[in-house]
């Protein structure tokens, strides 16, 4: 074999050692945005179109507080009512766990990375591990926001967080930490943004051109 074909087939095989590298990687989308802006129901028409998962950070940390005997319960409890960040390797543990149990491949992480030590444990704990394919921004003003889980609230959501107080603290956060996150994406050209303050089928319409 001369050796140039012996250059095309190694070529080959590196290639092929890639795609499998990749194949084995959990595909994740990044769905991000204020509280109140529509994450959860966008999440569940996805699901239902495309065969995600959907795992909710917060709703992991919500289901592992209320676990009789959890040894996390009171710290999430603490951070949840206090509108402030759970530590970054609770949540990247939790969200493995998921997704380990689901045997599936194809996620959507929601509401999560919030912060700048979310982005680093993540890509500390699960960076080589997944392939992100984009980050989904759904982009609301605070008043939609705050109105939309108030009203939540007000028809029993069961959340401990939609209060106004709770809100306050939450879109703080939101501000300060979450946005400089989804800047950083954007540098990527990874962030694909949304308009969140149409109705929920009209901003599907957007939403399911960016997974057809």
């Amino acid at each position: 074999m001369s050796e140039f074909k012996s250059c095309m087939f190694l070529n080959r095989i590196l290639r092929g050692v890639q795609s499998l590298i990749m194949a084995s990687k959990y595909n994740i989308v990044f769905v991000l945005g204020g509280p109140g802006a529509g994450k959860g129901t966008q999440c569940s028409k996805i699901v239902d179109k495309f065969g995600f998962i959907h795992l909710s950070a917060g709703d992991l940390l919500r289901e592992e507080r209320a676990k009789p005997g959890s040894e996390y319960g009171e710290l999430i409890e603490n951070h949840i009512k206090n509108g402030t960040i759970v530590p970054v390797e609770i949540t990247c543990s939790l969200l493995e766990r998921a997704m380990k149990d689901s045997g599936k491949m194809d996620f959507l992480i929601d509401g999560f990375p919030r912060n700048q030590n979310n982005l680093e444990g993540w890509n500390k704990e699960m960076g080589e591990k997944v392939n992100l394919k984009f980050v989904l921004f759904f982009n609301c003003p605070l008043e939609v926001c705050t109105q939309r889980c108030l009203d939540r609230g007000a028809a029993g959501s069961g959340r401990s967080d939609d209060n106004l107080e709770s809100l306050k603290k939450r879109f703080d956060t939101y501000m300060n930490a979450t946005m400089p996150i989804i800047e950083h994406y954007e540098e990527q050209d990874l962030v694909r943004k949304i308009d969140a303050t149409r109705s929920p089928d009209e901003v599907f319409e957007d939403v399911e051109k960016l997974f057809s």
